[in-house]
């Protein structure tokens, strides 16, 4: 019997199959100064442990979505090791803070399948908790990817769909215990922008673009230990429909999360994805703008000093943000969109 791990194939996955993913990952300060000079992100409470310890945490927390590739990360072997597409996302949620020490482990649960009509390949729908090492949730979320079938003669299952959330309600955000933003300071922040100055429909061109690097986004790739092959092996790719590697989507999420702080620099927590597509794939070469709408705004119970903002975050290549790209005429995305996130943050009021 073989030694090494194939990954799982369409016909591998069963409905409520619970899968413990190796290996858990102690997230270091040398991880959050990697993500830190792979994407440059400036949000304060982030970059400073005196400016976090300020409004209530211990210290500067690792960065939401260096929290969130790390859990994803476990995930690949198992679950899209041999998938064709990262379809999308429904219904995270962000818990506790993760800072530099902790260590996150990955539990998934198969909550759908759907065989396509070619009989090559079929949706996996997984439900993933990453915990702490205490056992407390760092981040809940769903996520959908098509997986190939390695014998395509094995008869479909049963389609199953879960009902998944269209939007993370209000009631259901998490807030960190003990964040109290009402000696936050705008000046050493970087924005004076807070809740009461945007309002929904708000469209925001973020400006600033930034040039995808072949080196960059495999040592990103590497930095969660997502193993997925279509971004590592040129031999593989060059079998494949684009010939060439491709950049993680998840690489491009925290690209454009990052471009997104030029007009939304106080939006400093993530508190739930809602929803996200990777529209079109990225590939070194490619020059990423980004582009922000407000959707929604909500207030927290009893929360003077914190509200929340539902935000559509998209991510272009080669050409600038200014005319808000997204769809074209017949309704599908544009050729240059390469992302669209449907996300909430935390914002001081």
């Amino acid at each position: 019997m073989s030694k090494t791990n194939p990954g799982n194939y369409f016909e591998d996955f069963r409905i409520g199959q619970e899968i413990r993913h190796a290996t858990p990952r102690t997230i270091t300060s040398g991880d959050v100064a990697l993500y830190t000079g792979l994407y440059g992100p400036r949000f304060a409470v982030q970059s400073s442990d005196v400016y976090a310890h300020r409004i209530g945490f211990k210290s500067a927390p690792v960065d939401d979505l260096l929290a969130f590739h790390m859990v994803f990360g476990k995930t690949v072997p198992d679950v899209s090791l041999n998938a064709v597409a990262n379809l999308g996302y429904a219904g995270g949620v962000f818990g506790v803070p993760v800072y530099p020490g902790d260590t996150v482990s990955s539990v998934s649960t198969v909550t759908g399948l759907k065989q396509n009509s070619n009989g090559k390949t079929g949706v996996v729908y997984v439900n993933t908790v990453g915990r702490n090492q205490r056992g407390e949730m760092v981040l809940d979320y769903n996520r959908w990817v098509m997986v190939v079938k390695k014998d395509q003669s094995a008869p479909a299952p049963e389609t199953v769909l879960p009902e998944l959330p269209t939007v993370v309600s209000p009631e259901a955000l998490q807030v960190p215990v003990g964040l109290d933003a009402s000696d936050y300071d705008t000046e050493l922040s970087g924005s004076p922008d807070l809740w009461d100055d945007y309002y929904v429909g708000e469209k925001i061109d973020h400006i600033d673009g930034m040039t995808l690097e072949e080196a960059e986004h495999q040592i990103a790739t590497r930095l969660y230990q997502n193993t997925a092959k279509v971004h590592f092996d040129q031999v593989a790719a060059s079998a494949g429909r684009f010939g060439k590697r491709l950049i993680y989507g998840g690489h491009i999420i925290s690209l454009a999360r990052a471009l997104s702080f030029n007009g939304l620099g106080n939006a400093f927590k993530i508190a739930a994805i809602n929803a996200g597509a990777h529209a079109n794939p990225a590939f070194a070469g490619d020059t990423v703008f980004a582009w922000s709408e407000v959707l929604d705004k909500f207030e927290l119970p009893g929360r003077r000093d914190l509200g929340a903002l539902r935000l559509r975050l998209v991510a272009v290549r080669d050409r600038r943000a200014s005319d808000f790209p997204l769809r074209t005429e017949d309704g599908k995305y544009h050729a240059d969109v390469l992302l669209d996130f449907d996300y909430t943050v935390l914002i001081p009021r």
